[in-house]
Formats: C-alpha cells, structure tokens, sequence
C-alpha cells in the first residue's frame, strides 16, 4: 500500500520510489493519474484499475497474481490508501488470502493540515467526506460537535460553501484551520471563526482546489488548559 504525494511530486519518498521500480504490477484507483506520477519517475510498469466502484472485482484479479508469485503496489490518486481513498477492502481481501499487506507510509492530507494546524486540542477525529445530503450531513456535524473534540472533513470547492454554512448553523462559536490546495503551488491556509472563513471565501470569485478542514467545537478542551488542571 504506497502513499503517494498529495501536491508536489518531491513528496514522493524513497521507499516509495524504490517499490514502484521493482514491483511487477501497479494497482491504481485512476491509471491515468498513477501513470502520469510513474512517467515523472521514469518508471514503466503495468497498471490495473483498482477504484470504488470495482475493488472487490478487482481484488480477486490482484490475488490471483499474487498466487501466480508476482508482486503487486497499490496507489490511490493521492495520499496514503485507505484514507478517504479506495484501498481497505482490497487489504481485507488479500489479508484473508494469506498474503501480506505491507503499508509504504508517506503523504495525507490529513497529518500534513494537523502539523500546520496549531494547538487544536489532545484528540482529533478524522470524519473524512460528510454525506452531500444536506440533512444527513448536518446531523453528522451535529454529533461530530457535541462530542467536544476537534475533527476534520474533507471538502471539494463545488460544496465546501454549503459544508461551511451547515457547520455554522450547528456550532457558530467553532474555530477553523481551512487547507486549501496542500503543498501545491497556490496552497493556502486560513484560520478563524467560521462567519469570518465564510464571509472570506464567499467574497472570491471562484473557489479552486480541494479542502481539508479542522473544526474546534466551541466546547472544545484546550490541551493546555487540561495539562494545568492536571498538574
């Protein structure tokens, strides 16, 4: 299971590097995409699809090589698999077969924001991609608030309007760590209540790029706070 850069390309780690090159087989959720980092690398390898929407089916193909002894990487478009990307079926499958599932540790989104998030508490919840239906998600917000901690949802610029105006009617204390377009060239991060996020990116033209977002409920523990009372 190899992570694979989020943004910039020079993310890539060696380890990764070295086990593209000497693999037999690169499972991809987009080959086109995966294709595209292993040309960068000069790197020519066969490809397989391996998404969503075929990664049962697709499992079995990737068992089946590994029966056949050969060797197999999986990449999904960005980031570490498994992580609001394809990739925990396939490693349930090939678990069960009785071959080894190796991780090949590297980017995310969601340690890159939290390392560039500040003091956000001890515990953080990582939710992922909320529900596109307004009242669903809501609800989801809703518990994910109440529980006191701070979380973080991923968001396309197409909905993080809409994601950001449910957030507010649910918790309109919350703070916000918005990333937006991480270790890209126009990446960009932005801080504060969610009425002032809101009235910032509600005021642009377009919005561009994806979202990773980190919410501080308003009832949130602060960590040194906790440490105080500890001691």
């Amino acid at each position: 299971m190899v992570a694979t850069p989020i943004g910039n390309l020079d993310d890539i780690t060696l380890r990764a590097l070295k086990v593209l090159e000497t693999v037999e087989v690169v499972a991809c959720e987009d080959t086109r995409h995966t294709a595209q980092l292993l040309s960068h690398f000069n790197l020519h390898k066969r490809t397989i699809a391996c998404h969503a929407h075929n990664e049962e089916e697709s499992a079995s193909g990737i068992i089946a090589l590994l029966e056949r002894g050969q060797s197999v990487a999986y990449c999904s478009d960005a980031g570490t698999p498994g992580i609001s990307d394809p990739g925990a079926r396939l490693v349930e499958r090939v678990r069960a077969a009785g071959f080894p599932v190796v991780p090949v540790p590297g980017a995310s989104a969601l340690t890159t924001l939290v390392s560039a998030a500040g003091n956000i508490g001890r515990s953080i919840l990582f939710e992922g991609f909320l529900s596109p239906k307004k009242g669903r998600r809501q609800r989801r917000l809703a518990e994910l608030c109440s529980r006191g901690d701070a979380f973080i949802i991923y968001e396309s610029p197409f909905r993080v309007l809409k994601t950001l105006e449910d957030v507010a009617a649910v918790d309109p204390s919350c703070r916000l760590v918005v990333g937006r377009e991480l270790t890209k060239k126009h990446e960009e991060f932005i801080t504060g209540s969610v009425s002032d996020i809101l009235a910032d990116l509600g005021s642009r033209a377009a919005i561009k790029g994806e979202f990773a977002i980190v919410v501080v409920p308003s009832g949130a523990v602060d960590a040194d706070a906790e440490e105080d009372t500890d001691a």
